[in-house]
């Protein structure tokens, strides 16, 4: 699957008290659950610093390889944000922001007071960088000058030469990444994720895990109460990833959910009047589409650098304007610049944002990861004409974003670590109440994923937004903020198929 706000890059008890308190010097270790071997791990006491801001931060040591635990160890990067009323505090609550690439870290620092009130008060606010990502023994492959190349190639080919290039380019992407990375490839995968998630439970004092995940952080969620169904006591899994569709099917179903989202922006731009781009939806769309095939031919400038704003580049920026309604009043103004006066400054700027690169031309590590994680999770197509009759069904069902969705993660085909892992349903049997929250328009975790995991899980309890945007929780929405916060303080579920508008 694509990242939180990456797609085609390189774009888972019946509760009976508040369990899991602890005092705020967080001691109690669930010594029960240590899994055979694993014991000094689980019993690692984190030396935490000050980080500025009322942060703290600290390393907590996990296993490179869960088979071989007297190993070679590396270091998961944490920071958190103390209860503000440490004698109501009831203990951690353990977030991952999507992805997979996305830094927990980064995520807690811009978004922790974002939290409801009630969150920050009972709970410390904890993020980490899983491995593979940012500070977590990073997996880094490519140059800024390669991820350039390879995000400005044509996702989607329209004759066998721009094929051969664009699987040419994923296959150098792979090539890079065993040149760079071979030794962390094979373990940066879900599940061992998941495993450090239950390292961290026990390091940060927590008898049972309190978490909140989005988009990829729903999969790497499902992946924990599937390995760990004693072992938390409240799961918020939030714009929810479908465990059961295969690496190719995903993709094809996100980029149906990115057209959902762009028909509700056509909607929306006719609704407020004077909509630059038609009278329609329908209208407005058949302007981008046409946009997009002229962007095709003859790439737009940019006054950012001198890079051309190809047809990739373009349909990257859309996409990211489509995962926040926020972003709406941007997207009109970048598509009037880029279509009255071929100028994709912004459209540009946008794609950028996507995929983290700096002006100067770096990048972080979000795409390297991100491919990292995606490549070894799920069996991939064996060669490049599979992977191509999946793009050729994406432009079927999606025609703006399919090919580019899908193609984006050709790097998988030539990945040098493969799993035979088929994917399955998630059950997490026994476990606590899963709250999982869809949104009816959400680009990039189509609101039946949602619907889907929560039917999987044996507990699972579905809350709808009916809304736009991915994700819900941090959207401010009264109705899902208070049936979240009141979840995560007591266990309590809302009813099964609570609807928010």
């Amino acid at each position: 699957m694509r990242a939180a706000k990456t797609i085609g890059v390189a774009t888972v008890l019946a509760f009976t008290a508040v369990a899991g308190c602890s005092d705020g010097g967080g001691e109690n270790t669930a010594r029960s659950a240590v899994p055979t071997g694993l014991d000094t791990f689980y019993e690692q006491k984190p030396s935490w610093k000050d980080c500025k801001d009322d942060f703290e931060c600290a390393t907590v040591q996990v296993p490179l390889d869960y088979s071989k635990p007297s190993g070679e160890k590396i270091g998961i990067s944490v920071i958190r944000l103390p209860a503000s009323d440490g004698s109501n505090r009831i203990g951690s609550l353990l977030t991952n922001p999507g992805g997979p690439g996305g830094s927990g870290v980064d995520f807690i620092r811009q978004a922790a007071r974002a939290f409801g009130a009630d969150l920050r008060s009972r709970f410390d606010l904890v993020g980490f960088d899983p491995r593979g990502v940012a500070d977590s023994a990073a997996v880094r492959c490519n140059t800024g000058a390669q991820l350039d190349a390879f995000f400005a190639t044509d996702a989607s080919p329209d004759d066998q030469r721009e094929t051969e290039r664009l699987g040419a380019q994923g296959e150098k992407f792979a090539q890079n990444c065993e040149t760079k990375a071979e030794d962390k490839l094979p373990y940066v995968g879900t599940v061992n994720a998941a495993r450090d998630m239950d390292i961290l439970r026990a390091a940060l004092g927590d008898d049972k895990l309190t978490y909140y995940g989005a988009s990829y952080g729903t999969y790497l969620g499902a992946f924990y109460a599937e390995q760990f169904p004693k072992n938390f006591r409240a799961l918020v899994l939030d714009g929810a990833v479908d465990p059961n569709l295969s690496s190719t099917d995903l993709l094809i179903e996100q980029a149906k959910g990115f057209e959902t989202a762009l028909r509700a922006f056509a909607e929306d731009c006719v609704g407020t009047g004077n909509c630059p781009f038609g009278t329609s939806a329908d209208a407005v769309i058949e302007s981008i589409s046409t946009f997009l095939a002229e962007t095709d031919k003859q790439p737009l400038t940019s006054s950012r650098d001198s890079r051309k704003v190809t047809e990739s580049l373009a349909v990257m920026g859309i996409a990211r304007s489509l995962y926040v309604k926020e972003y709406w009043p941007v997207l009109r103004q970048a598509l009037t610049a880029a279509m009255q006066n071929k100028d994709g400054t912004t459209l540009l700027g946008l794609a950028d944002e996507m995929v983290e690169r700096e002006p100067d031309g770096t990048y972080s590590n979000q795409t390297d990861a991100n491919m990292a994680v995606n490549c070894v999770d799920k069996p991939n197509p064996p060669d490049l004409a599979t992977y191509g009759k999946a793009a050729a069904e994406a432009k079927k069902v999606a025609p703006r974003f399919g090919p580019f969705v899908v193609w984006g993660g050709v790097p998988c085909v030539y990945w040098p670590t493969q799993t035979d892992q088929e994917p399955k349903p998630l059950t997490a049997n026994g476990a606590a109440p899963i709250l999982v929250i869809g949104t009816t328009r959400d680009p990039a975790t189509p609101y039946k994923w949602s619907e889907n995991l929560a039917d999987q899980l044996s507990s699972g309890v579905l809350l709808t937004y009916d809304g736009d945007g991915h994700t819900a929780y941090l959207q401010g929405n009264p109705c899902i903020t208070k049936a979240t916060g009141d979840y995560l303080i007591t266990g309590d579920p809302p009813d099964n198929g609570t609807r928010c508008r």
